[in-house]
């Protein structure tokens, strides 16, 4: 059984997914006023493939949504990820 948890790490800009202890990836955005544009989301060759990719994208659009910030799905793995997820409280926008 694997161990995968996902944090805000507010000095890189990014979030960042463990697995069993080890980075394993990461959701990297910009924050502008009241919006968080999610502009890059990376899971490294090792993780893809077990769901790592979209527990990271959930767990991070819900802490962006649950903070009150518009999410700007800049990214194309996010915007792919809130067409087929609904996101509770989520207040999205188009990149601009």
């Amino acid at each position: 059984m694997t161990d995968t948890t996902v944090t805000r790490n507010e000095s890189e800009s990014r979030y960042d997914v463990h697995v069993d202890g080890e980075l394993a990836g990461f959701a990297q955005y910009e924050i502008d006023g009241d919006r968080a544009a999610f502009t890059h989301t990376e899971v490294f060759e090792a993780y893809q493939g077990d769901g790592v990719a979209g527990t990271l994208a959930g767990e991070a659009l819900a802490d962006t949504a649950s903070r009150g910030l518009t999410i700007v799905p800049v990214c194309p793995y996010i915007a792919k990820y809130l067409d087929r997820h609904e996101v509770e409280g989520a207040t999205v926008a188009p990149p601009q």
